[in-house]
């Protein structure tokens, strides 16, 4: 099994969580700028372009659907990419559920768009056939791009028909055919349950690729606790065809305070605010916080996970990184040290590396004064000692 390196592009803040994007057989990883203004105001996006496809390279193939997984992480390793979100379409969805139910902590959130578990195959490899006796040119027929995007879409944005069309025609034979081997021989249901990443599924009503009642319905609810989402009108490359709706969705399952701005009851903004908090703080901290929850001190922790976590911490203004640091500082300069100490576990938790935080705390003590920060290093220094950070 030939091992490659990945051709991709990062967009957005260095210190933001990492998003990758797995991109549609035919296309490179242009086919996502329509998603990068949205996308890196909150993530850093790492669209890359799959085996045979944009500038990677095009082994010779059939290629398999763990080839292509492990050359997604092979990318991540390159990265330093410990955990991330995934959002793919059609065969990058197929990676994306590949590398969930394989590697299932290194997938925080996956969204996954117009895709399968199971195709025809038989179909795939006679695509296959047909792409390496006559070139890519040759499925750059005007039904390839029909299956792509609604008649309506088609007539009013020709210009982003003929740049897909050119998409299809410079992908690689070998890369193209090798993908659709991979497709085909590809059957990931039986191992669907076993995916523990929250998970949303968006279909498109008019997808003639992969229908959505055959493939996209059953693929939601195979998989624990999915949520399904169906656009109408819609195609196969709905990300292109209704491009802020699926901007909108994916930034609503990644971190729904990014979101768009929406009125929330007291019960959805205290189960967002739960959710953020024991992503921030850990499941130990906040078990142990509801177990302590007496009728005297439960207003109090409802007021916490509504407001705190709900609302502030949920807000699309700054990354959790950011805000760690902004934390970091206010609880040193107040002396607050049951706080801190919970805080600095959670400021790892976010992506600050020790170092960072020793020049928050260094930072801290020009405005705060040298004995706040004395006794903030300290305590850093143990609680980081004692988790085995430093």
């Amino acid at each position: 099994m030939t091992a490659v390196t990945l051709h991709y592009r990062i967009d957005g803040p260095p210190g933001a969580p990492p998003l990758l994007l797995g991109g549609s057989l035919g296309t490179n990883l242009s086919m996502w700028e329509p998603q990068l203004e949205a996308l890196t105001q909150s993530h850093r996006v790492i669209r890359f372009d799959t085996r045979g496809h944009g500038e990677s390279p095009a082994t010779p193939g059939p290629y398999t659907l763990d080839q292509l997984g492990r050359d997604v992480q092979d990318l991540m390793i390159e990265l330093a990419i410990s955990r991330a979100d995934y959002v793919g379409l059609s065969i990058g969805g197929m990676i994306g559920l590949w590398l969930a139910i394989n590697q299932p902590r290194q997938i925080r959130r996956l969204v996954v768009i117009c895709s399968s578990a199971k195709v025809d195959g038989d179909a795939f490899r006679a695509r296959a056939a047909t792409v390496l006796e006559a070139g890519t040119p040759a499925v750059v027929a005007d039904a390839v791009i029909e299956r792509w995007f609604t008649p309506a879409f088609a007539r009013e944005n020709p210009a982003v028909l003929e740049r897909m069309r050119a998409m299809i025609a410079a992908t690689p034979a070998a890369g193209y055919a090798g993908c659709c081997e991979a497709i085909a021989a590809m059957d990931l249901r039986d191992r669907l349950h076993t995916i523990i990443a929250p998970t949303l599924v968006i279909g498109g009503a008019q997808d003639p690729a992969l229908p959505a009642a055959e493939h996209s319905a059953p693929l939601a609810r195979a998989i624990p606790d999915a949520r399904y989402e169906l656009l109408d009108p819609a195609a196969h490359i709905a990300s292109v065809e209704r491009a802020q709706e699926v901007n909108e969705l994916i930034l609503s399952h990644l971190d729904p305070g990014v979101g768009a701005v929406r009125e929330q009851t007291d019960k959805s903004r205290h189960e967002q605010g739960m959710r953020v908090r024991r992503e921030v703080l850990g499941d130990a901290h906040v078990d142990r916080a509801i177990t302590a929850t007496t009728e005297f001190t439960a207003p109090f922790q409802d007021f916490i996970t509504r407001v705190a976590w709900g609302d502030i911490w949920s807000r699309p203004g700054l990354d959790r990184r950011t805000r760690s640091a902004i934390t970091l500082a206010a609880l040193t300069a107040l002396g607050r040290e049951g706080e801190l100490e919970l805080h600095v576990r959670a400021a790892i938790r976010n992506g600050l590396k020790p170092e960072e935080i020793s020049e928050v705390l260094l930072h801290t003590a020009i405005y705060a004064g040298v004995p706040a920060t004395n006794a903030a290093l300290a305590l850093a220094r143990r609680v980081l000692t004692d988790d085995g950070v430093l």
